[in-house]
């Protein structure tokens, strides 16, 4: 074929590149995954949503995909590897196709004997560079994912190590760990990268290849090659033990995606999506790093005995120094009740009266499968507890309500339906638009209505999937006023093909309102926006690489009850006065600046002890200020020292949402 007599004419150009014939041991495809190969593509082309044709543009971008996969911080390919590797842009299409993916493999032997040679170099120098480090220098080290780029020599590749292995050095050095642990710790973190490279076996690379083409399609297509199908399996209920986080890997880094409702990482309250677990430790045992170690191993190694404790070095999201804190988190199961729909009041005082705003605050759409197949009558669902919790709030003579969708990421579809049914009296709740333009809907039958009232939909940013069906239903039957962020964006349906050796988790259709707006990639966006720490850039499905877009089809037939767009000026003029005098917004909003400056000035990071130092003295500064002038505005006494903040006792969010909701009322009263 033609990408193998472009093999055999490329091969002594990299081997001169290496400088030297590679030793390590080289991987060859398992012809027992070339029919996968070929299934996979047949599958994308006739069953993926958007049945597009695998083609070399397609192939162009999964070579890309591909030594991101391999070399995401640009660490061991040289720019004339690149160079001499884009001969083969073209023909990963083609390798998918044939069932043949030699291709696949000689870049990644190149690789391995790249890095293999690189880590081995570096272990050899960490314990005289650590020595020789002078942290008294002003040099700085680019964090900036974006402005990476190839080395052209292996001078300039030797000084970007250094320079990396120095800011962990210093990052160890500012958390008081003596140079001897420093030392070690290094060393476990490159001795652990170079048992991953020779623990990577030839289905491993497999995968990564064939998960450089789903990716290029859209980023919820992948294949599970048999290892990691069963952990995907596992792991639909794998993020409810545990600590209860949802992980993936970017660039080397472990980061948190979200946390599940109820799970111990929330309740601990120090782990925050975008976060980046650099290292993980058990009980009287040392750290280890997990810079580079595949997912799978790094989850292994949180999960555990329920009660026993696990240690995360993190990297806050928000940092701009880059210094790493250490996360203590008891290991437990995420209970059902935990998940469950939770009811309080928020009392607002108006005019010398005082009214009652019922809050539902829903984790996630559940629903107790295995009660039901049991034939528990009293079994739990989200729909079941929401209606017990207003019939309640109902008794207590609320004023109005609010469903609190904030970090609810999804859950089952049928729930998201029949819970919107208890706001109306029957019709349609979701369009889904298959691969071939089939559109079904999928609705209310039942004709009751549990609350009738006046209401609101609180979402953020991780409001996703079900939450966002249910928020844009409200929203288009003018149900519910809908305030917070704009949503998270995922509006598409995922279904497991089998294949010869593992599975494929393929987007096959698209949610769609009943307005006829995809939720795909824009989300669902609030009437009234309240300020939100959470940046919509880095964290939502228009941040994820080829997501598929938004659109729109047809509407349904569907009745508006309230007018809210009537009066939306007049309610986002109240609030935004309102949060203008609010302290806990002032001082967010403050918090939030402070984050985009620092995330528009910060694209490197200071490798001087001092620098850094004063930089990490400094935000603690600010934050301390930022928090006692909150405190001083709400009559609370000061604090000494940022180790003493907590996060405040009023959820200022569902407040404001009473607030809002209490202003429509009566903007509403105003005009009958």
């Amino acid at each position: 074929m033609f990408y193998k007599r472009l093999l055999l004419s490329l091969l002594p150009s990299i081997a001169l590149a290496s400088g030297s014939v590679s030793a390590y041991e080289k991987l060859e495809p398992p012809h027992d995954y070339d029919q996968v190969a070929q299934e996979i593509v047949a599958t994308l082309e006739n069953v993926h949503y958007n049945k597009t044709l695998i083609d070399d543009r397609i192939s162009e971008q999964a070579f890309e995909n591909y030594l991101d996969s391999l070399d995401p911080s640009r660490s061991f390919f040289l720019k004339a590897d690149i160079e001499a590797l884009k001969r083969y842009q073209n023909d990963f299409d083609d390798a998918l196709r044939d069932g043949d993916t030699q291709v696949a493999y000689d870049i990644y032997n190149l690789y391995r004997e790249r890095a293999e040679a690189r880590i081995e170099k570096v272990l050899a120098r960490v314990p005289e560079m650590v020595k020789g480090f002078d942290y008294t220098v002003d040099e700085s080290l680019n964090i900036d994912p974006d402005a990476l780029e190839w080395s052209s020599t292996e001078a300039q590749l030797d000084e970007y190590w250094r320079k990396r292995i120095k800011n962990r050095a210093l990052t160890l050095k500012l958390n008081d760990e003596p140079q001897e642990e420093i030392i070690a710790a290094i060393e476990r973190r490159y001795n652990n990268q170079l048992r991953q490279i020779e623990q990577t076996n030839a289905v491993d690379v497999f995968q990564s290849f064939a998960n450089s083409v789903t990716a290029a399609l859209d980023p919820h297509t992948n294949y599970f090659a048999p290892r990691a199908s069963e952990a995907f399996n596992i792991n639909m209920s794998l993020s409810l033990e545990g600590i209860g986080a949802v992980l993936q890997m970017e660039d080397d880094y472990t980061k948190v995606v979200r946390l599940i409702p109820g799970g111990p990482a929330e309740a601990q309250n120090e782990l925050a999506p975008n976060d980046r677990i650099i290292a993980v430790g058990q009980k009287d045992e040392p750290m280890v790093d997990v810079i580079g170690m595949r997912l799978d191993d790094v989850v292994d190694m949180i999960r555990g005995e329920r009660g026993t404790d696990v240690i995360l070095e993190v990297i806050p999201a928000k940092s701009s120094t880059q210094n790493s804190k250490k996360i203590t988190i008891t290991r437990e199961k995420v209970k059902l009740e935990d998940q469950s729909a939770q009811k309080k009041i928020v009392e607002v005082e108006r005019g010398g009266e005082t009214f009652k705003v019922g809050v539902i605050e829903l984790p996630t759409f559940y629903s107790d499968f295995a009660a039901i197949q049991r034939g528990d009558k009293d079994y739990k669902s989200s729909t079941r507890d929401t209606k017990k919790l207003i019939e309640e709030l109902q008794q207590e003579d609320i004023t109005g309500l609010i469903l609190d969708l904030r970090n609810n990421g999804g859950g089952s579809l049928q729930e998201a339906n029949s819970l919107t049914g208890l706001f109306i009296p029957g019709g349609p709740v979701v369009q889904i638009r298959d691969a071939s333009g089939r559109v079904s809907i999928l609705g209310d039958q039942d004709r009751g209505v549990t609350y009738s009232g006046p209401m609101a939909v609180m979402v953020n940013r991780m409001s996703a999937s079900a939450s966002e069906i249910v928020a844009g239903a409200l929203k288009d039957y003018g149900r519910a006023i809908v305030v917070g962020d704009q949503t998270f964006g995922k509006g598409t349906v995922q279904v497991l093909q089998e294949v010869d050796q593992g599975q494929l988790k393929i987007t096959q259709a698209k949610f769609y309102r009943v307005s006829g707006e995809s939720t795909q990639h824009k989300g669902v966006m609030p009437d009234i926006n309240f300020p939100s720490l959470i940046d919509t850039e880095s964290v939502g499905e228009s941040a994820l690489e080829n997501p598929l877009p938004w659109d729109h089809i047809h509407e349904t037939r569907y009745p508006v009850y309230w007018n809210f767009e009537e009066y939306i000026d007049q309610l986002t003029s109240l609030h935004d006065t309102r949060i203008k005098q609010d302290a806990n917004f002032v001082a967010l909003e403050d918090q939030i600046a402070e984050a985009k400056r620092q995330a528009e000035h910060f694209k490197s990071i200071s490798l001087n002890e001092m620098t850094r130092e004063q930089q990490r003295e400094d935000n603690e500064a600010k934050d301390l200020a930022r928090e006692n002038t909150r405190r001083k505005a709400l009559d609370l006494p000061t604090l000494e020292s940022v180790e003493d903040i907590e996060e405040p006792e009023q959820d200022a969010y569902a407040h404001e949402a009473a607030e809002v909701l209490l202003d429509f009322i009566s903007l509403y009263q105003q005009n009958q």
